[in-house]
Formats: structure tokens, sequence, C-alpha cells
């Protein structure tokens, strides 16, 4: 029997499709950092199969929207990613893990993309990737021709793809936890003590070098212990949690918080006097006494005590000494507190 010249044809065009296919997984397969990975495979899509339009579309409560906020500095990201609300995203793609293909209606798929550039379809695919079982997105590609992703074509090289990319974002995603967590707590998300410690003597040099202001916070929670033992220590973590919060969202971006072991956190504080110091931790205060947690409808507050101390002082002669200092007062601060709360008593 032979073969129609037709069917050869469409067998080797499929081959060639394969073949880039195998070559864009070769190319990302070794990259293991979000950015890099998919700009990358943004590129080789376009460039090997001459795409009119290439995107992402990643579900806003997904485990990577996340990190992929956070990369600020990648202009083929910001316009080659849109974050969607996960039930609209859902309801776009019919909750199917099998790549969507549609040349007509396509207003209803503008919400998977992004707000700029504008673009002008024809025909689009979608093609969703999974992370850990759970779909967190899309592969997305356009075209103005209207027959280029028409409804009914063979969509197995495309659902391939989806499913290399899902494997290969699972590998960058557990590197990027190691990394993370090589750098940070992982309860509350700052920087670990080691991490801030390295920063500290930076800074304190460079201090030191421009005869710039420097100072720094050492902060606790007031009876941690009883919030445990009252609460329980999911609790405690809440509000270990909720302190690092309240510090990171009123600090400046020249400032640096970290959790420094327990329920202890360093804020170090570039050109800043003491008295600007006590300002940004009096606003953190006061943000903590309007904003209690609550546990079993019983409502709790988280109180700090802090010591300051400046790069300036007499004896502050390197950045250990500097975080001596504010953890002696500190220590004087707490005993402070428990001295007026025994006289009150």
């Amino acid at each position: 029997m032979e073969i129609p010249p037709s069917l050869i044809l469409r067998l080797k065009e499929n081959e060639k499709i394969a073949q880039k296919f195998n070559e864009i997984e070769i190319s990302i397969l070794t990259i293991l950092n979000f950015q890099d990975f998919l700009e990358r495979l943004l590129f080789e899509i376009r460039d090997k199969f001459s795409i009119g339009y290439i995107w992402i579309s990643v579900i806003e409560e997904s485990d990577i929207a996340k990190q992929l906020h956070d990369i600020q500095d990648s202009e083929l990201l910001r316009t080659s990613t849109a974050f969607v609300p996960k039930k609209k995203f859902l309801s776009v793609t019919k909750n199917s893990q099998r790549p969507l293909l549609a040349n007509k209606n396509l207003d209803i798929f503008h919400a998977l993309v992004p707000e700029i550039p504008t673009y002008e379809m024809g025909s689009i695919a979608i093609a969703p990737i999974t992370l850990d079982g759970k779909i967190i997105g899309s592969i997305n590609q356009a075209d103005k021709d209207k027959n280029r992703f028409e409804p009914g074509i063979d969509t197995s090289l495309l659902e391939q793809l989806a499913l290399k990319v899902s494997l290969c974002l699972s590998n960058v995603t557990a590197h990027e936890q190691l990394k993370f967590l090589a750098f940070h707590d992982p309860l509350t998300g700052l920087l670990n003590r080691g991490v801030m410690e390295r920063i500290l003597e930076r800074e304190f040099q460079r201090a030191r070098r421009y005869k710039m202001e420097l100072s720094l916070l050492f902060l606790d929670l007031d009876d941690f212990k009883s919030i445990n033992d009252t609460f329980g220590h999911d609790n405690g973590d809440r509000a270990l949690c909720h302190v690092s919060d309240c510090l990171a969202r009123l600090k400046r971006d020249s400032d640096i918080v970290a959790r420094f072991a327990g329920d202890e956190f360093i804020v170090i504080l570039p050109s800043t006097s003491k008295a600007q110091a006590t300002h940004y931790v009096n606003r953190v205060t006061t943000r903590l006494d309007s904003t209690p947690l609550s546990a079993n409808d019983t409502p709790f507050y988280v109180n700090l005590s802090y010591g300051i101390s400046t790069a300036s002082e007499k004896g502050i002669d390197s950045s250990k000494s500097l975080l001596k200092a504010a953890d002696k007062r500190l220590y004087q601060a707490k005993q402070n507190k428990r001295q007026h709360q025994n006289h009150s008593g």
C-alpha cells in the first residue's frame, strides 16, 4: 500500500517540529533560576517557530507568582508575563490540563494577555503548565493568521512541550527554594543571621570610610514564651511573622531586616541617626498596637523591646561592638520593663 505524499510531507514536518522542541528542551534543561529559564524559553520558542506572539500567564495565587513579581530587571518578562486570578484563569481555560486552540471569540482570552503590548490575534494556543501536579499557568502562542492555531489540529507536540517545561520548572523551583533557604529564615522569609552579619560588616566599613551615620536596632518580643504557652506555638509563629511583616513594610529600601535568632530581630539602618531609628521603631510599635492577632476569638497583642546603637558612638570600633552595644541596651530595656511591672504590681 502506497503512502500518500501528503502524509509523508506531514510526517516530515512533524519530525522537524519534534526536533525543534527537543532543541528547546536541551537549551532550558540546565538552567536553574527563574529569570534565565523563562527568558530562554520565550526566546527559543519565538525564534524556532516564528511565532507572532509568545507569553506566559501565571496564576496569581500560585507558588511561583511571588518570585516572578520580584524580578524587576527583565523587560522581556515584564512585557511577556500576565498575572491572572486563579478563578478567572480556570474559567477561561475550562480547567483543562490539555492545550486549548481557538480562532473565534478571542475576547474571552484577553484576561490571559499582558496589558502591554497589545496583541492582534487571529488564533491562539494555550498550553497549561503544572508544578507538583497543580496548574500554575500556561504558555501561550498567538498569531494574526486565524489558521495558525485552528481548533482540531494535532496538539500532541504542544502537549509534550508543556510537560517538559513543567518538569524543568519543577527543577528550577527546587533549586530556587534551596538558594532562598541558604540566605533566608524559612519561617519569616527575612534574611538570616549569617547574611545579616556580612551586610552589617559591609555597612559599618562604608559608614567609617565615608563618615556616614549608621544605626542598628536589636529587637525582641515581650513575653514570647507566654504567647506560646497561652495560645500555642502556631500562634507564636504567627506573632513572629506579624513582627517581621511590620518591620519589613515600614523600612526604607536601603534598610536591612533580619531574623537574628528565636524571637530576636535586627534592623540595619544606613545613613540614619539615633533619633531617626527611634522614629522608625515607634512607627513599628504603633502598627503592632493597632493590629492585634486573634486566637480562638481571643485577641492578643505583640509587644517589642529594643536597643539602638550607632557607629559614631565612642567605643564602637567594629560591627561586632555595634551589635553588642545594641544587644546590651535591649537587655537593659527589658530589665526596666520588668522593674516597672513589678513596681506597678
